[in-house]
C-alpha cells in the first residue's frame, strides 16, 4: 500500500484535544494495515500567531500544499480578540480554503437515531434526517473587495463588505451539487436572495442554466435563503442537496447542524477542482468552533473530527470500505449510550474526549473483518 500524507493543523482552543482522538484511530488503522498514513503536523490560528505572528506560517501552506489531505480542527478565543484584522486567527483558515482553492465545502447534517432526543425539534420531524448543504467557499462577500471601514470623520465611520460572484464561480459549485445529488436522492435546492441581491439574481440564474444544460435529470427547485432557514427548522427532511453561496451556506448549515442536536457532532469537507489524475486538494475539519469555555478539559466531543476523517477516507483516499467501518463504529458506539456532554442525556453515561476516541477504536476493532 503507498503511503499517503497527511497534514493535522489541531489549530486552538479543543481542537488538539479532538485532533489528538484523530491520531488514535489513525495509529490504528495503520496498525491493521487498512491505511499507510504519513502524518505531519503544523501551527494554525491563535496557535500560529502566537508562535510567528501569522495566522498560518508559509512553511505550513506548503506542507498544506504538498499533503494528499488536510485535517483541521478549530481556531480563535478570546485571548486573540485584539490582535490586527488580517492576522487574526480565521485568516489562516481563509488562506488555505483560498490558496488551495477549496471552493466546494460540503456539510452533512445527519441525525443519528440514538440522538433523535437530543435535537430540538420533535423527534419525527429529524428521525432519518440526511441532508447535504454544499457552499461555495471562495467567492462571495468573505472575499470580496472593497473589505474596508472608514472614518468619515465627525464621529462616523463606514463598513464595506462587497458580495462578488462570476459565472464561473457559481457553475462549478451548481455542478458539484448535482453530481452530489446524483448519488443521493436526485434532489437540489438552491438558495440566495434574488429579491434584494444582484449576485442573488446571477446565482438563480447561472444555476438554472447548468441544471438546463447537463442536469435536466436532477430535480432542481429555488428557494430564498431566509426562507429556507425557516423551512430548515419547519419540515427539514423536506431537502436532500443544498447548494448556496458562501454567506448562506456558513448560518444555513449551522442551522442544519442543531436539527442533529449538537454542533460537534457535524463534519465538512472542503475540496478544491481533481487535476488530469483526478486527485484534487482537500481539507476536512468539524463544522464546530474552537469552544474555548471548555478546553483543556478533556470534555469535547471528537465525533465531528472523526467524522470528518471518516469523509476524508473517502473524498481523498476513495478509502470508503474503511469510512462505512469508522461511521458504523461511532453509531454502535453511541447506541451503547456513551455520551459526552454536549449531548448527554437522562440514562446515558458522560464520558471523556479519550475515552469516546477508545471507544470508537474498540469498535472499529470488534467489527473489523478478520
Amino acid at each position: 500500500m503507498a503511503t499517503q500524507k497527511i497534514l493535522l493543523l489541531p489549530g486552538d482552543g479543543i481542537g488538539p484535544e479532538v485532533m489528538a482522538e484523530v491520531r488514535r484511530v489513525i495509529g490504528w488503522m495503520n496498525g491493521e494495515g487498512l491505511t499507510a498514513f504519513d502524518i505531519e503536523e503544523d501551527l494554525v490560528g491563535g496557535a500560529a500567531y502566537d508562535d510567528h505572528g501569522a495566522a498560518i506560517s508559509d512553511a505550513a501552506m506548503g506542507r498544506a500544499m504538498a499533503a494528499d489531505a488536510v485535517l483541521f480542527g478549530a481556531v480563535g478565543g478570546p485571548k486573540w480578540d485584539d490582535v490586527p484584522y488580517d492576522v487574526r486567527p480565521e485568516a489562516g483558515l481563509l488562506r488555505l480554503r483560498k490558496d488551495m482553492d477549496l471552493f466546494a465545502n460540503l456539510r452533512p447534517a445527519i441525525c443519528f437515531a440514538a440522538l433523535a432526543d437530543a435535537s430540538s425539534l420533535k423527534r419525527d420531524l429529524v428521525e432519518g434526517l440526511d441532508i447535504l448543504i454544499v457552499r461555495e467557499l471562495t467567492g462571495g462577500v468573505y472575499f470580496g473587495e472593497p473589505k474596508e471601514i472608514t472614518d468619515l470623520g465627525n464621529g462616523q465611520k463606514r463598513a464595506v463588505d462587497t458580495q462578488v460572484y462570476e459565472t464561473d464561480e457559481i457553475a462549478r459549485i451548481a455542478a458539484a451539487a448535482f453530481d452530489l445529488a446524483r448519488t443521493r436522492s436526485n434532489r437540489v435546492c438552491s438558495m440566495e436572495k434574488r429579491n434584494v441581491m444582484k449576485s442573488g439574481v446571477l446565482w438563480h440564474e447561472v444555476v438554472s442554466d447548468v441544471h438546463r444544460r447537463h442536469y435536466a435529470d436532477v430535480e432542481l427547485t429555488h428557494m430564498l435563503a431566509d426562507a429556507g432557514g425557516m423551512q430548515l427548522v419547519r419540515a427539514p427532511k423536506q431537502f436532500d442537496v443544498i447548494v448556496t453561496d458562501n454567506l448562506f451556506g456558513d448560518m444555513l448549515s449551522d442551522v442544519a447542524a442543531m436539527l442533529t442536536g449538537s454542533l460537534g457532532m457535524l463534519p465538512s469537507a472542503s475540496l478544491g477542482a481533481a487535476d488530469q489524475t483526478g486527485t484534487r486538494k482537500a481539507l476536512y475539519e468539524p463544522v464546530h468552533g474552537s469552544a474555548p469555555d471548555i478546553a483543556g478539559q478533556g470534555i469535547a466531543n471528537p465525533i465531528a473530527m472523526l467524522s470528518s476523517l471518516a469523509m476524508c477516507l473517502r473524498y481523498s483516499f476513495n478509502q470508503g470500505a474503511v469510512a462505512d467501518m469508522l461511521e458504523a463504529a461511532i453509531t454502535r458506539v453511541l447506541d451503547t449510550g456513551l455520551r459526552t456532554g454536549d449531548i448527554m442525556q437522562a440514562g446515558m453515561t458522560r464520558v471523556s474526549t479519550a475515552h469516546m476516541g477508545e471507544a470508537v477504536v474498540a469498535q472499529m476493532a470488534a467489527g473489523a473483518p478478520a
